[in-house]
């Protein structure tokens, strides 16, 4: 197939937080091309409710946010990474309001901080509950008005491009048209974001299947920690389905889990039989909680309840929790919220030092797609959008010391694989692949269910070599993804085998 060729200094792969604050901490003196899958704004950052973690308050310090992110992480974070990104919070708040991005306030002026499962104390920077939305939007609109920034939208990444050294020069991208074109780039960065749509019940974007971390594979990238597939607590569940978001600040508010009673009337609270934190405890250890009682009680939800609040400050601190209910017909201030466990945070990928670079030379991964250690076993809330701006910011003053390359070459990699052969079509494909990932590798996993989901992975790949790139990399993904899970002898963090007692860091 013929390829038209075009030439940039930085080919961004992800328009989204991570993305755009790469793009616009570069010298105006790089061409510098941003890639978008989708429409710019259908990204995860643009869809994150919580905020943005910062110690900004003086009776909080970066000890105490350190501190919180390790027992979160189920001791297998990377405290010099922890520290390095935390200690960076205020520096990325004040970077993001010089863009212009609305946080919420009090009176007096000073940013309003509210709380989430997982923090000791009020850290959470927000907008209202739309902050990824509020801080998107202002950042679009600054790359959108450099004149060395080029967007594309609708443009999908198909394979990484190398040369004879392996070193990455660019990409296989296809155009809205349909077409294929190879950009060729000094510095091609993955900014990609996770995979949650290998699940059936996501409250990822439709374009979020783990692309970047496929192809970073396939370019001989090392990838870590995939097993730790981040449940949400709280999404909105109405007819069996996830249909959005249900912010934990709500929880850090005031809301209580608790399981229906008669009538559809909120019943008793659970939370504490799980863990003395209640409702404040870290992400999986409520998910699991609430996975265990739909189990004990077969139930298809649990209720969050928030009603203690009155309507006025709900509608002030969270209208798009409000309208999101209200679209399915549930008014929050009298009624509670029907919530279930969803995949959401993608803590492992592509193994990257805070500055986004990898073992690949020319290839930088940052955000989601990349594993810096911050995370661990499971991701402290709003420490993620916090992870973007930093990495981004770092990426960009690492690469504007480096040389740019003068003619770029490629060494053909073009893999000739036979199409297989399977009765059924690619979507039916993908459907199957997602049900089995939430019945063998959902929240709970044993050791049965995932030498199943390996066998079957198997069969599929040598199915489907000859399928489309995004199920051709959903397939590597998943099964990546239960390697590293039959590899970890241990239950730790948001990877739960029944077969594996929980343990402590050391033994994990």
């Amino acid at each position: 197939m013929p390829y038209s060729k075009t030439c940039t200094d930085v080919l961004i792969i992800g328009s989204g937080l991570a993305g755009m604050s790469l793009a616009l901490s570069l010298p105006a003196t790089l061409r510098i091309t941003l890639l978008s899958k989708g429409r710019a704004d259908e990204c995860a950052s643009a869809w994150a409710q919580g905020g943005i973690a910062a110690v900004l308050d003086a009776s909080d310090s970066l000890e105490a946010h350190v501190q919180d992110t390790l027992i979160a992480g189920a001791g297998l974070c990377d405290e010099t990474a922890v520290r390095r990104i935390l200690e960076q919070g205020p520096d990325a708040i004040a970077w993001l309001q010089q863009h212009g991005v609305p946080f919420s306030t009090q009176a007096n002026g000073q940013l309003h901080l509210t709380r989430e499962g997982g923090h000791r104390a009020r850290r959470i920077v927000h907008a209202t509950d739309r902050t990824g939305l509020a801080v998107h939007q202002r950042l679009l609109q600054a790359c959108q008005s450099l004149g060395h920034i080029t967007l594309l939208q609708h443009c999908t990444a198909i394979e990484l491009l190398q040369d004879a050294q392996r070193r990455c020069v660019g990409a296989t991208v296809r155009n809205a048209d349909g077409r294929q074109q190879r950009m060729l780039a000094s510095h091609t960065v993955l900014a990609t974001g996770g995979m949650g749509q290998i699940y059936p019940s996501t409250t990822n974007p439709a374009g979020t299947t783990g692309d970047g971390i496929a192809m970073a594979w396939r370019a001989g990238c090392a990838v870590r920690d995939l097993e730790f597939m981040q449940f949400h607590p709280t999404a909105l569940h109405i007819n069996g389905k996830a249909v959005g978001l249900v912010s934990e600040a709500l929880r850090g508010e005031g809301a209580l889990l608790r399981l229906p009673g008669k009538n559809g009337n909120p019943g008793e609270r659970f939370m504490l039989r799980h863990d003395s934190r209640a409702e404040l405890a870290p992400r999986d250890i409520v998910a699991r909680a609430i996975d265990t009682e739909m189990r004990v009680h077969q139930l298809s939800h649990v209720l969050l309840d928030i009603t203690q609040q009155s309507r006025d400050w709900l509608a002030q601190h969270f209208p798009g929790v409000m309208a999101l209910c209200v679209a399915h017909g549930i008014d929050i201030a009298t009624q509670p919220i029907p919530v279930a466990p969803c995949a959401h945070y993608t803590c492992g990928g592509v193994q990257a030092h805070l500055d986004g670079r990898t073992s690949v030379a020319g290839l930088w991964a940052i955000g989601e797609v990349a594993r810096t250690g911050l995370h661990g076993a499971n991701r402290l809330a709003s420490n993620s959008l916090l992870e973007c701006v930093v990495m981004g910011r770092a990426a960009a003053l690492r690469m504007a010391d480096l040389p740019l390359l003068k003619h770029p070459t490629i060494h053909s990699n073009q893999r000739n694989e036979s199409s297989g052969f399977s009765p059924i079509s690619q979507q039916e494909m993908q459907l199957n692949l997602q049900q089995l990932m939430q019945q063998n590798v959902g929240i709970v996993r044993s050791n049965h269910s995932l030498i199943a989901a390996a066998k079957q992975l198997v069969l599929w790949r040598s199915q489907w070599r000859g399928a489309d790139h995004a199920l051709r990399n959903q397939l590597v993904l998943c099964s990546l993804m239960v390697d590293a899970a039959l590899q970890r002898h241990a239950s730790v963090g948001a990877h739960c085998n029944l077969d594996w007692p929980m343990r402590e860091a050391a033994a994990a």
